[in-house]
């Protein structure tokens, strides 16, 4: 029995996708559950279609990432912070400091959750930091962190 499903399902695809399944499976379980739809002639045209729409948007988001990942990588941060004897900052600068700057630099907002830092930067210099943007699509900023004046 041919079904579209309608929702994710783990082990058996993504929604939108044909598959091939046992006909109790799919009458009983998939069906029911609202998890698929029988696979019709009209059906499969509009989960066709429905897949087209899909890639053309995938398509679009990966190309604007890829345009902001280029943007980032040729971003340079610099933060002042107060620092202490060895050049260890009070304070540190995280991943949600980083993407309000990039948000201000570049006028395009970035999650902190994009941000890879393993822990918050808690000493003076220069730091690469990645930020994840898609899947595939990863970028690296340069984050300079310098001595407030008068210290």
């Amino acid at each position: 029995m041919k079904v579209i499903l309608t929702k994710d399902v783990s082990g058996l695809g993504k929604a939108g996708t044909v598959v091939n399944v046992s006909e109790g499976y799919g009458r009983n379980y998939l069906i029911r559950n609202g998890l698929a739809l029988p696979a019709t002639e009209s059906a499969l045209k509009q989960a066709a279609q429905l897949q087209q729409a899909r890639a053309k948007k995938e398509k679009r988001l990966y190309t604007e990432a890829s345009e902001l990942a280029n943007a980032i990588n040729q971003l340079t941060l610099v933060f002042k912070a107060r620092a202490g004897a060895k050049d260890r900052l009070y304070g540190s600068i995280t991943s949600a400091d980083i993407a309000e700057q990039i948000t201000e630099h570049l006028h395009t907002e970035v999650d902190k959750r994009k941000i890879m830092l393993e822990q918050p930067i808690r000493e003076l210099g220069t730091h690469k930091v990645t930020v994840k943007l898609m899947p595939n699509v990863t970028a690296q900023v340069t984050v300079i962190v310098e001595k407030e004046k008068g210290e």
